[in-house]
């Protein structure tokens, strides 16, 4: 061939030879090989590839031609987001892979949930993925970029496509692009979404003011029975709790006097009615309706030699809870030149402020924890004072009067959330900046030097305010500020060529890079407000407080990379990373990462090239060694000192685990094999998938003898792996000019266990948890219960049968009503046999509908809400389920007689609390209408849609108010539970 032409109907002109073999060839689309054989004119219409729909995966540190990728990976158009109005990018992953486990973001604006990929990466260390944001590490929380500017997110899974990264990368890596001008005219888009939010998981159910009282002198009159040396008969304690169970209670809500509420036979005296009924619900008093508004504009453009784009935001979201909310401003300008055709350079700076108020849910069981408190007061303790009456007292103002002191001591005495809610501030103020720029120099073609650089700052301001009133604050009141700066540099440098020989095809990546993160933080506490309604430090008398600290944490990485072909057949790619790091000491602080990987594009095989139904047929393996040094502490290699005062002299204290100069490097080996398939024109699409993944050198926070003088120190120690399957199979199931049906479904597996552990602690247990070889890091150890004493209600429990020497001569053995006198068992997980999700989109004529549904089979949750609303205190609440109790011989039922003398007897932490963790969720459905373009061109605009969008919408699990997709470990917590969502939107492009 000597030369080409072309006009403006598609056709070219092209000098060859009559013996010439013409190859054409589009992103997209399969090669075809056309032999000239004197033809002088030629029709060719090519194939559509099977990876079209994803043509090309962002990798590290560069983007690849799926065909050629020989490593797992998934990704997702950002086009998708349009529609679905999410606030935080992370919650757009599920559904992306399989593979990938989620938690369910909480209902607190801006949150996002926990993501693991393959299982668990590491005891101690981190298992959260890496996260790139425009080729840059980003460490300051995704909930700050706006899924408006997002281009793609791809989601990195195997040591192939990870090992680049080295020591950031052992959990998997998660790529997000940004967006940049297009088009060769001005683009303007506006967007306009309006939601509301209410409580996705329901309440747990409890018992009613009318049920709580006769509940509660059953448990009183059986405690006055089972207390030692107890003297009552039946008939003496239930005449003595029908006189005194008001007294316990405290408050008495009803019209009848306390000694007349439940007669002996346990039963509420018929007459007894509520004297107020409106504010005895303090979960409902807590609760309003969410609100969310979330506006864009964006501008982009391209020209020859230039690309732009602008964007600007604004969400302002309410949270379902009273006082929670987020508002957050956001701009971001990307623009990238090329003035000459070998330079081409460009720099992308995003901003971010941040303002919220945070519900206050650190503690599973405080005070000012509103789902923790509505949830376990007892329902005859009202939220104002009431007179006599039952009406309302009035202040002088006329406005009601709290209530926190006329309770039972199970109800939280002197505390009331509704008020410290009101009355005291959580507020969080985030400044994010966030600056890309990079310079592409090309020497010839195919040969190109990338410099990079990223610097990311993040402050951020936290106020803690206090009511002198009640609560922490009183009767002084209290203002705390903390504040953090954090700086991030990212600074590489890639050398890249890329060549193609006949039917040789290769591309070579050299590289260097700087990482750097750095942290500044004050903290300062003052009691003894002057004038309420400042909060401001100045405002207080006394410093409680005060003190401040810095870290610095950096990296260092020099790698390489080659991708080889033949024939767009047999791929190979192979790379090498070398990792230093801060954390470790200079002499154990390298390390060596790399990895492997090849695959066969069989489809492209000559016995198989001609069959029209085979798209894709691709078999693919890849091994590699990843590293991690995600420990808590930035410095674990050395021996930290706080400052301390003994009586009026200064000292010194060690403040961390002893330092180790030997610790180094965890360890992650993948072991990934694949095929990839397509059928029918890519009608049927999917991949099957193996792997295991061996975490190695574990790093250990170990236990040391108190003779040392330090509580533990950070070793390398221990071992455990995760595996594997993964599928994922999707397609067309309609497909014409006016329809389309198109689903996905995926499903993963995978089994962690540990091979290794520390010696000397070859059984580790934490809470419900123990760690022992042969054993995953998530099975229960609990006592085994065995269920409920038929003739008097004890709980029972399973115990090992024992020789004189305290060997086991029979397991299980034997039971007893003593939990002090069980055997602990492993008796679950909480690690699901198998977890997906199931997509699906219609199309017809314009209307878009799609839904999403995530699903898990197996596993175990421990529910200890549930145990503490089935273990009550005087005036704290009871889960409906007691009504299930023993109550006289010969009774069979799970759950054991109420005693309030045996409480810890009858519910200690056993299997009793542990419920299937198998779920199905509804976790979006979005119906959008996109107008016809002879419609927009009549308005002049060039793309028109209206849309409706429902997150989180229903949740199929074992137990009414339990989340099973709370946490990995299989627990439940008094959280702040994640949002029903409904948004309608609009977008307009001109």
């Amino acid at each position: 061939m000597t030369g080409t032409s072309s006009n403006d109907f598609g056709e070219f002109v092209i000098e060859a030879s009559s013996n010439s073999i013409l190859i054409f060839s589009s992103i997209g689309y399969k090669n075809q090989e056309i032999s000239v054989n004197g033809q002088k004119s030629i029709n060719v219409a090519l194939d559509p590839d099977a990876l079209a729909l994803d043509d090309v995966v962002i990798v590290a540190y560069g983007a690849v031609s799926r065909k050629d990728f020989t490593g797992s990976a998934a990704s997702m158009d950002g086009k998708k987001l349009e529609k679905r109005p999410l606030t935080n990018a992370s919650n757009a992953l599920e559904g992306v892979a399989a593979g990938v486990q989620f938690t369910s973001a909480s209902g607190q604006p801006g949150s996002s949930g926990g993501i693991r990929i393959r299982g668990i990466g590491s005891i101690n260390a981190s298992s959260s993925p890496l996260y790139i944001v425009d080729g840059v590490q980003y460490s300051d929380g995704i909930s700050n970029l706006s899924t408006d500017d997002i281009e793609s997110i791809s989601v990195l899974k195997d040591a192939s496509s990870t090992a680049l990264y080295g020591s950031r990368a052992a959990n998997g890596v998660v790529i997000i692009t940004t967006k940049k001008g297009r088009s060769d005219k001005l683009t303007f888009s506006v967007k306009v979404n309006q939601g509301i939010s209410v409580r996705a998981i329901p309440e747990y159910d409890r018992v009613d003011a009318y049920g709580y009282y006769p509940v509660m002198w059953e448990s009183y009159r059986n405690g006055l029975l089972s207390a030692s040396n107890s003297t009552y008969t039946k008939e003496t304690a239930s005449i003595e709790a029908s006189k005194n169970i008001a007294t316990q209670l405290v408050n008495n809500p009803f019209n009848l006097p306390g000694e007349q509420l439940v007669g002996t036979d346990g039963t509420l005296n018929p007459s007894a009615v509520l004297l107020y009924t409106e504010d005895l619900d303090w979960s409902k008093a807590i609760a309003r309706t969410g609100y969310k508004q979330d506006y864009g504009i964006t501008a982009s453009g391209a020209t020859e030699k230039a690309d732009y784009y602008f964007s600007i935001g604004y969400l302002n979201e309410k949270g379902y809870t009273i006082k929670s909310y987020m508002n957050r401003a956001n701009a971001r300008v990307n623009v990238n030149v090329k003035p000459t055709k070998w330079l081409k350079a460009g720099v992308n700076l995003a901003g971010t402020s941040q303002n919220s108020n945070v519900t206050n849910v650190d503690s599973n069981t405080g005070y000012i924890n509103p789902f923790y408190f509505s949830r376990n007061i007892g329902p005859i303790y009202p939220i104002y004072t009431h007179k006599e009456d039952g009406s309302y007292l009035l202040d002088e103002l006329g406005d009601k009067v709290y209530e926190w002191t006329n309770r039972g001591p199970g109800a939280s005495v002197g505390r009331h959330v509704i008020a410290e809610t009101i009355w005291n501030d959580n507020l969080n103020r985030r400044n994010v900046i966030n600056t890309r720029a990079y310079t592409d120099i090309t020497f010839f073609k195919g040969l190109k030097l990338s410099i990079n650089f990223g610097y990311d700052i993040r402050s951020q301001h936290n106020t803690h305010y206090d009511n002198p009133r009640v609560g922490d604050g009183s009767p002084a009141g209290r203002s705390g500020v903390d504040t953090y700066l954090y700086e991030t540099m990212n600074f590489n440098q890639l050398l890249t060529y890329a060549n193609s020989i006949n039917h040789h095809n290769f591309d070579i990546l050299l590289g260097h890079e700087n990482y750097s993160r750095n942290y500044e933080y004050v903290y300062g506490l003052k009691q003894g407000i002057i004038a309420e309604g400042n909060t401001h430090l100045i405002n207080f008398t006394t410093i409680n407080s005060f003190s401040g600290y810095s870290g610095d944490n950096r990296t260092e990485g020099y790698f390489a990379r080659a991708n080889y072909n033949y024939d767009n057949r047999y791929y190979i790619s192979g790379s090498f990373r070398r990792d230093g790091t801060s954390r470790f000491s200079p002499k154990a602080r390298w390390g060596n990462f790399w990895s492997v990987g090849a695959s066969w594009r069989a489809d492209q095989e000559s016995f198989l090239k001609n069959i029209k139904q085979i798209d894709l047929l691709k078999l693919r393996a890849s091994y590699g060694l990843v590293g991690n040094d995600g420990t808590d502490s930035w410095y674990p290699w050395q021996s930290l000192y706080g400052i301390n005062r003994y009586g009026n002299e200064p000292g010194f204290i060690q403040s961390t685990a002893a330092g180790n100069e030997n610790l180094q490097w965890e360890v992650n080996k993948t072991l990934d094999v694949a095929l990839d398939f397509g059928f029918f024109k890519n009608r049927l699409y999917g991949t099957v998938e193996f792997y295991h993944r061996v975490s190695d050198n574990l790093l250990f926070d170990v236990p040391l003898p108190e003779s040392s003088g330090v509580l533990s120190q950070w070793q390398n120690v221990g071992c455990m792996y995760n595996q594997g399957v993964e599928i994922q199979i999707g397609g067309d199931i309609i497909k014409n000019r006016n329809f389309t049906w198109n689903t996905v479904i995926n499903a993963s597996t995978f089994k962690n266990r540990i091979t290794r552990l520390p010696e000397g602690q070859e059984d580790i247990i934490s809470g419900t948890k123990k760690l022992s070889v042969g054993h995953s890091i998530y099975d229960f150890w609990l006592y085994d219960s065995a269920g409920v004493d038929p003739e008097n209600g004890d709980a029972l429990y399973y115990v090992d049968v024992k020789d004189e020497e305290g060997n086991v001569t029979l397991a299980k053995g034997d039971i007893t009503n003593d939990y002090t006198k069980a055997d602990k068992y492993y008796v679950g997980t909480s690690i699901p046999k198998v977890y997906g999700t199931w997509s699906h989109s219609f199309s017809f004529y314009g209307v878009e509908l799609s839904f999403l549904l995530a699903y898990q089979l197996g596993g175990k949750i421990y529910d200890s809400v549930y145990a503490s609303l089935m273990n009550p205190d005087y005036g704290s609440s009871v889960h409906s389920d007691i009504m299930k109790r023993w109550q006289n011989p010969g009774d069979v039922t799970d759950v054991p007689r109420i005693d309030f003398t045996r409480r810890a007897y009858q519910n200690a932490g056993s299997s009793r609390w542990l419920v299937n963790a198998s779920y199905l969720s509804i976790r979006n459905i979005t119906l959008s209408y996109t107008f016809p373009s002879n419609v927009c061109k009549k308005m002049t605009l060039s793309d028109l849609s209206i849309f409706a969008s429902g997150e989180n919408l229903y949740t199929i699990a074992a137990r009414k108010g339990m989340d099973p997709s709370y946490s990995f470990a299989g627990t439940q917590a008094n959280d702040y539970t994640k949002a029903r969502v409904i948004t309608f939107g609009l977008n307009v492009k001109f």
